[in-house]
């Protein structure tokens, strides 16, 4: 049981499977497109929910939002199902199977056996698609992974149902019905909008002032927590940064890729400006990681360094501030 499908590597896997699912129905949409409108940037800082005994730092909007949002803004409709057994989930999956219509699914990332074991930790927000079945390993086409690959039933059964923080349930979701045009310029702004609300709201936690608190933080850590654990908090921004789900810089590259491919869709020179200009955002927050990843690993020669890194974030907060009032006005 193999459906015909055509797996292409993407950046983000949430992204991934929305744009590999909709090329597989027909439509061309890049995975750029997918995350701007289903506005997937953001910043958020949630103290009261830790990962890895840190705090979660969070560059993207939640698991399933993208789709959600991407899917109204375009007119097409999708079901999600999650369930209370493994039998059930494994039911609704083969029987989609059988009618030759591939799914993305929610799973954990620890238990994905094909993952370099640098990757694998207690994360439950990870998407692939499953698209076939032979004896008893199910084709898995997972956006982030070069080729596709297969999993056992056992296996698939355990990423489905991996315990902890946003855990799957055997979460299944995909298309079910399509407009016979996708209205992406009216989708676009839709998207564009929500990001600059997301991005400058007044709120502390959340958008560029999260950015700042998380740089206000940084400087109090190591008298406050201690040098262990002032160093694991940063290892955590910085991993959630660069190897979850592509993260803060990443996730600029994506989003700035977005806007001039929404330049030529709107004809709108400004936004082509702007993806220059959040492409060098990006590279502040990769810079960031660089420096700050020196310092948790023992190898910065600062002194200073963790009020050093705090300006970097500082001043990356401040560009963000500006660029999406900018980007506001620009639509």
């Amino acid at each position: 049981m193999q459906i015909e499908f055509t797996h292409k590597q993407s950046a983000h896997c949430e992204n991934g499977v929305v744009s590999n699912l909709m090329r597989h129905n027909g439509f061309e949409v890049s995975e750029p497109m997918v995350f701007g409108i289903g506005s997937g940037l953001l910043f958020c800082y949630i103290p009261f929910l830790k990962v890895n005994h840190a705090p979660v730092v969070t560059y993207r909007a939640m698991p399933g939002f993208i789709f959600n949002r991407f899917a109204k803004r375009v007119g097409i409709k999708i079901k999600r199902e999650k369930f209370s057994s493994p039998e059930s989930a494994k039911s609704r999956l083969d029987e989609n199977l059988a009618k030759n219509n591939p799914v993305g699914l929610q799973v954990g990332v620890y238990n994905l056996l094909y993952f370099p074991d640098e990757y694998r930790f207690h994360f439950n927000a990870h998407n692939l698609v499953v698209y076939g079945k032979e004896n008893e390993n199910y084709l898995i086409s997972d956006p982030v992974m070069e080729q596709v690959t297969t999993l056992t039933e056992k296996q698939l059964e355990k990423v489905r149902f991996a315990k902890g923080a946003f855990a799957p349930k055997g979460h299944i979701y995909y298309p079910t019905a399509f407009p016979e045009k996708l209205e992406l310029k009216s989708a676009i702004i839709k998207g564009i909008k929500q990001t600059c609300r997301e991005m400058t709201a007044p709120f502390p936690i959340v958008g560029t002032n999260g950015i700042k608190t998380i740089s206000k933080l940084i400087r109090k850590w190591p008298k406050k927590k201690g040098a262990k654990v002032a160093n694991h908090y940063l290892g955590q921004i910085v991993r959630m940064q660069e190897e979850i789900g592509t993260g803060g810089g990443g996730f600029r590259y994506i989003y700035a890729a977005f806007l001039q491919e929404a330049s030529q869709v709107l004809g709108n020179e400004k936004l082509k400006e702007l993806s220059k200009e959040m492409t060098k955002i990006g590279d502040d927050w990769r810079d960031f990681a660089l420096n700050a990843s020196r310092i948790y690993k023992n190898r910065s020669p600062e002194t200073d360094a963790y009020n050093k890194v705090a300006d970097e974030l500082e001043a990356i907060a401040n560009s963000e501030a500006a660029f999406f009032k900018k980007l506001k006005k620009a639509i």
